[in-house]
C-alpha cells in the first residue's frame, strides 16, 4: 500500500488550480474584441421600446421584426424570435454605411442592396446567408421588463 504524503497532495491541487485559473483567463475575452468590425461605428445604443405602443406592436407577436430609425449606425432590427428579443444593427456589416447598405427587413431575413448581388442575413442567428461575407450581424444586448425593452451595447 502506497502512502500520499500531504505535501505531495497539496503541490496536485495547486497545479489542478492553477491549470484552471490560466483556462479561465485565457477563455474569457472582453465584449469589445469580439464585436469589432472595421466597417461599423461603434456608436453608443440606449433605447427603449415600449411594446404597449403601436409603432411595436408587432413585437408582441413571434418572427415578428421592427425597424427603428435614428440609433446605431442605421438604425436597429428588433426581433421577437418566438423565445426572447434580439436587436441588431440595420447597417450591413460587410459594407460602410451608405444609403444602400441598410438592411431591409424580409420576414426572419434582411438583405441590403448596394452592388447588385443582395447581402442577406438571418435575424434569428445573426450570421450571413451567403458564404463569402466575413461578418455577422452587429448584435445589441436586450433585456425585458414590465412590456418594456432595452436595447444597449
Amino acid at each position: 500500500m502506497h502512502y500520499i504524503g500531504l505535501k505531495h497532495l497539496n503541490f496536485n491541487m495547486r497545479a489542478v488550480y492553477l491549470f484552471i485559473g490560466i483556462c479561465i483567463v485565457l477563455g474569457c475575452e472582453k465584449d469589445d474584441n469580439v464585436r469589432r468590425n472595421p466597417n461599423l461605428l461603434n456608436i453608443n445604443v440606449d433605447y427603449e421600446v415600449n411594446l404597449n405602443l403601436p409603432q411595436f406592436n408587432n413585437l408582441n407577436f413571434s418572427g415578428n421584426s421592427v425597424y427603428i430609425p435614428g440609433q446605431g449606425n442605421l438604425g436597429l432590427i428588433v426581433v421577437n424570435s418566438g423565445s426572447s428579443y434580439l436587436a441588431w444593427d440595420a447597417a450591413d456589416p460587410n459594407l460602410t454605411p451608405r444609403d444602400c447598405s441598410r438592411l431591409i427587413i424580409d420576414g426572419l431575413n434582411a438583405e441590403s442592396n448596394c452592388d447588385g448581388e443582395p447581402n442577406s442575413y438571418s435575424l434569428i442567428t445573426g450570421q450571413p446567408l451567403e458564404e463569402d461575407l466575413r461578418f455577422p450581424l452587429f448584435a445589441y444586448r436586450v433585456t425585458e421588463s414590465g412590456g418594456v425593452l432595452r436595447i444597449f451595447n
